[in-house]
């Protein structure tokens, strides 16, 4: 037998009640649970009632529900912990340098410092610097050492003019061997972390102005 069993009385109460816990919560809670069942077994046909196996079925959904509800109430607990200790652990950055996975520096004192590291040698490394808004305003060349590499952008755009401190310009690197493979793993850049943004899921730190996960820190310098 179904809940559509119960009395048109039932029913309306029922409808009315609904209404009114629907503007208030949207979320099926185990009382809600438990009370659709209990109006089942209360309005079930006599001739017709619920078979044990039915009734046992019910009440372990019932008990996997409430269950279920605990999980997702200690996993989101959890959650909040962890992404305390994380953002704890993130304060231990400020006024260090590090070194992180990034591609973007900010220019300061007419020069940008930034790294990129190779699987193997390198036969040919293509450099390009890209303003904020994706117009690239320098294109040179790199070394092609096999590990770490480092390149320092003189502030200067393709037409030899200097471009003023404090924006923020991105790397792009090509690198490949011999044969044309690529052989680039990433680009980084190192600088001094004075803050930390806490506003998303994973804290980020601010490096030289620009906003790194700390996920990407590779190691502390100083």
């Amino acid at each position: 037998m179904t809940v559509s069993a119960v009395s048109s009385a039932t029913t309306a109460t029922t409808t009315t009640s609904s209404s009114s816990s629907t503007s208030s919560n949207s979320t099926l809670t185990s009382d809600d649970f438990l009370s659709i069942l209990v109006s089942e077994l209360q309005n079930q046909n006599p001739l017709d009632a619920t078979s044990t196996t039915d009734l046992v079925n019910q009440l372990t959904s019932y008990a996997n529900f409430t269950s279920q509800q605990s999980i997702n109430s200690n996993l989101s607990s959890l959650a909040s912990s962890f992404s305390s200790l994380v953002t704890l652990n993130s304060v231990n950055y400020i006024g260090h340098t590090v070194e992180a996975k990034s591609d973007t520096a900010t220019l300061s004192n007419g020069s940008a410092t930034y790294g990129y590291s190779l699987s193997s040698t390198a036969s040919d490394v293509s450099i390009s610097i890209s303003d904020s808004s994706g117009n690239v305003v320098y294109t040179g060349t790199g070394t092609g050492n096999a590990g770490s590499n480092t390149f320092t952008w003189d502030g200067k755009d393709s037409s030899g003019n200097q471009l003023s401190d404090g924006g923020q310009y991105s790397i792009s690197v090509t690198a490949t061997d011999t044969a044309g493979n690529s052989v680039l793993n990433y680009t980084t850049v190192t600088g001094t972390v004075t803050g930390i943004d806490t506003s998303t899921s994973t804290p980020s730190l601010t490096v030289n102005g620009v906003a790194v996960s700390a996920a990407n820190i590779l190691g502390v310098t100083s």
